[in-house]
Formats: structure tokens, C-alpha cells, sequence
């Protein structure tokens, strides 16, 4: 990971940095998608005098390195996803849980966009909406 860090960084002249070392070792450790809030709660444990500034900061640096995935959760907040791989996504709409959803065929769609429009395609993104098992449990469902 820090070695892919480095490269990203050296090639555009970014310096790699204890709290994006950290940041993103703590993203990666986890596959539940939290929120800047929580990877701040998760940096602190490496680096307790760490800023939810600079979390922030180095969140928006490394999504837009294409290092991590930047999550728009719309009437949510943004969540991060340590996998920057394409693939898919299910939200529960009552506790706003993210998980992954394993689908093949991200190419396939491309190619049928593609071959649907005049557009040259370079990528997309796909959200399922869902009740979690926890929630049809409960009252939401």
C-alpha cells in the first residue's frame, strides 16, 4: 500500500505523509465504507493529535488520486471505500449501511453504453438500494 502511495505521489508531485500512510492502512482494514467521522476515530488510535482537517484534507487527496473511492450518499454523509477497483454497491435506505456486492460484467456495461450512445465511456457507477437483514428485523422494514 505505501509503496503504491509513493508512486502515486511521486508522479504527481504530492509527498507521501504519516497521516496518508495511516489514513489510508485504516481505510483498507475495513470493508464497511465509514464516514470521514469514523476514519478520523480510526486515525486517532495511530496519531491522536490528527485533525479531522487534515482527515478530510487527505480523504479528498487520496479519492482524487483514484487511490480510494469516494462514496456521494445522497441526504448522507460521504463514506470511503479502501477498494478503488470498479465494482458495485448495496445501501440499506433505513440505516444507510454500505456493503459491496460482487457482480461480474463491468466492462460489458461499458461496451453496451457505449454502443448506446456517441459517448467515448471511461467509467461508471452502480448503487443497489436495499433493507439490511438487521432492519427487516426491526420497525423500518
Amino acid at each position: 500500500m505505501l509503496k503504491e502511495l509513493i508512486m502515486v505521489s511521486t508522479n504527481t508531485k504530492y509527498r507521501t505523509t504519516k497521516q496518508r500512510k495511516v489514513i489510508l492502512e485504516e481505510l483498507r482494514k475495513v470493508d464497511t465504507h465509514p464516514t470521514a467521522d469514523e476514519i478520523y476515530g480510526m486515525a486517532r488510535k495511530s496519531i491522536p493529535r490528527i485533525s479531522i482537517g487534515t482527515i478530510y484534507r487527505n480523504l479528498e487527496h487520496l479519492a482524487s488520486q483514484g487511490l480510494i473511492l469516494k462514496l456521494a450518499i445522497e441526504g448522507g454523509p460521504n463514506r470511503f471505500d479502501g477498494r478503488a477497483q470498479n465494482h458495485y454497491h448495496i445501501r440499506c435506505i433505513c440505516c444507510g449501511k454500505v456493503k459491496d456486492v460482487t457482480l461480474e460484467s463491468h466492462q460489458e456495461i461499458e461496451r453496451i453504453a457505449k454502443n448506446r450512445s456517441d459517448y467515448d465511456i471511461v467509467g461508471h457507477t452502480l448503487e443497489f438500494w436495499g433493507i439490511c437483514p438487521k432492519c427487516k428485523e426491526s420497525t423500518c422494514s
